[in-house]
């Protein structure tokens, strides 16, 4: 990416606020599409963010930062690169400045959560905790300002009175920070209390940097026009809109809002171009239909689990072939310009058992899996439970599994975009090649059937995460070879 050397400027903006599990790529450029000016990702936590590596993703034209277990933890593009600010969750001024250092070409400013009143953010000394603690809130900015190149900011709360609320903010401008969103509630306060316009506008009357009105969405937002209301009523620089972008991301939009159906159809097209991991799509399409998840189109949303089920729930079905069909055309030309050496890892296939198979879950019932019956079959035999071996491909990030059942290795010849979906196809084979029955739908399975998935929960980065597989503790890791050593809506 080419380095932004803009300073980027908070006044007179409308801006997207960062929202855990909604403020990802697809809704960023939704945003952006329909009017944001500025747009501010998920909070994303100091530690988390200093175990990833940066990687060029060439097939999506994108930059993502991967963790070590190759969840992407921020994924960014050139045509936000001048107008997304990245936020992280930190209680360390060392450690944010290393946070910053990593991203700060790839964003236009950084911005540290001072709100967040959530227990995932605060026990760690993080988000709301921090307003207790000043001299830490001082330093923590202090040390951006002078160690970055980006214009840093924070988002804070009002405190349990005005005189401390101004005494706080009056000392965070003393830091150089190039602007401050304040979202009118105290700590303890949730959408349903009333937002506090008069403090927002006495501290708009206090600072000179430019302040950021946040908390409207409930009592005030409801269409393009309520936010000049708003920010005339707060007497602020610029507005930050959460819960009515949320609900529909056209609240930006100068002519009005747009039809429900039309703006969810747009979300998935980014969301399937960018890859996105297709609960969070869910998740933010959940958030857009509201009252009509128990509509037949809310119904087909709740059952599907895949990107293809979403897009085909919305009438998206060839759509989603046609991308799909797109970005493996990039990866196989993004092959034929890598050195054949580079293009696979070494793998030893002496006595590997091989098929090309991959795995569908539209053909297996939402409770049952390869993985699943291989592993019954495995205990029903006394045979040690499957090992799954996984390598990435550096090249495309592509993922092949072996796995090994009683001394025999089975492996798929495709490659697969998650380590998920590499080990279920490697069951498959392994399945196959023994003529066991795999789970698919019809397919006679009585001591799985009785078997039910926990619902998918939640790491501390807020995404959602398949249940783990009986015996998935006891495998052995992948390796991400060519590589350096992922909640509830924010409230706030």
């Amino acid at each position: 990416m080419i380095v932004n050397n803009l300073s980027l400027c908070y006044h007179n903006k409308l801006i997207l606020a960062p929202m855990v599990r909604v403020g990802t790529l697809p809704m960023r450029l939704l945003a952006l599409d329909y009017g944001a000016d500025i747009v501010y990702c998920e909070e994303l936590i100091d530690i988390k963010m200093l175990q990833c590596k940066r990687v060029v993703n060439e097939v999506l034209s994108t930059v993502d930062f991967v963790a070590p277990d190759d969840r992407v933890v921020f994924r960014t593009c050139e045509r936000e690169q001048s107008r997304v600010v990245f936020q992280m969750g930190t209680s360390d001024a060392e450690r944010a400045l290393a946070v910053a250092r990593l991203i700060e070409n790839d964003v236009a400013g950084i911005d540290v959560n001072m709100g967040c009143p959530k227990e995932y953010s605060t026990k760690g000394g993080m988000g709301a905790a921090l307003l207790s603690d000043p001299d830490k809130i001082e330093k923590i900015l202090s040390t951006l300002v002078k160690g970055t190149c980006r214009p840093v900011t924070c988002k804070i709360r009002i405190l349990p009175s005005l005189e401390d609320t101004l005494s706080l903010v009056k000392r965070i401008e003393r830091t150089g920070i190039a602007a401050i969103a304040v979202h009118g509630r105290k700590r303890e306060e949730r959408p349903q209390h009333p937002v506090s316009c008069e403090v927002i506008k006495a501290i708009a009357e206090t600072l000179s940097i430019p302040v950021i009105a946040n908390g409207g969405s409930h009592d005030h937002i409801q269409q393009y026009l309520d936010i000049e209301d708003f920010r005339q009523a707060t007497a602020a620089s610029s507005v930050m809109v959460a819960r009515a972008a949320m609900w529909n991301p056209s609240i930006f939009l100068k002519e009005g809002l747009r039809p429900l159906e039309e703006v969810m159809q747009t979300y998935i097209r980014y969301a399937v171009q960018y890859d996105n991991h297709y609960t969070n799509t869910k998740y933010c399409l959940c958030q857009m239909l509201r009252e009509q998840l128990e509509s037949p189109q809310g119904r087909l949303l709740h059952a599907a689990q895949s990107s293809q089920e979403i897009c085909e729930a919305f009438g998206l079905g060839a759509f989603y072939e046609e991308t799909t069909r797109e970005l493996d055309a990039r990866r196989a030309e993004l092959l034929t310009r890598t050195p054949e050496e580079a293009r696979e890892p070494a793998q030893d296939d002496s006595g590997v058992i091989k098929m090309a198979v991959k795995f569908d879950r539209r053909v297996y019932p939402r409770q049952i899996t390869p993985k699943m019956c291989l592993l019954e079959w495995c205990r029903r035999e006394k045979l040690a439970q499957p090992v799954y071996e996984t390598v990435q491909r550096p090249v495309d990030r592509l993922f092949c599994s072996v796995v090994t059942v009683a001394e025999q290795k089975y492996q798929s010849t495709l490659w697969d975009k998650s380590k998920k979906l590499a080990e279920q196809a490697a069951a498959i084979v392994c399945l196959r090649s023994l003529g066991l029955p795999e789970g698919r739908l019809g397919e006679e399975s009585p001591s799985l059937h009785k078997r039910k998935r926990e619902a998918p929960h939640q790491d501390p980065g807020g995404k959602a995460q398949e249940p783990a597989l009986p015996g998935e503790l006891c495998k052995k890791p992948f390796v991400a070879l060519g590589s350096g050593k992922e909640s509830p809506l924010e409230g706030w």
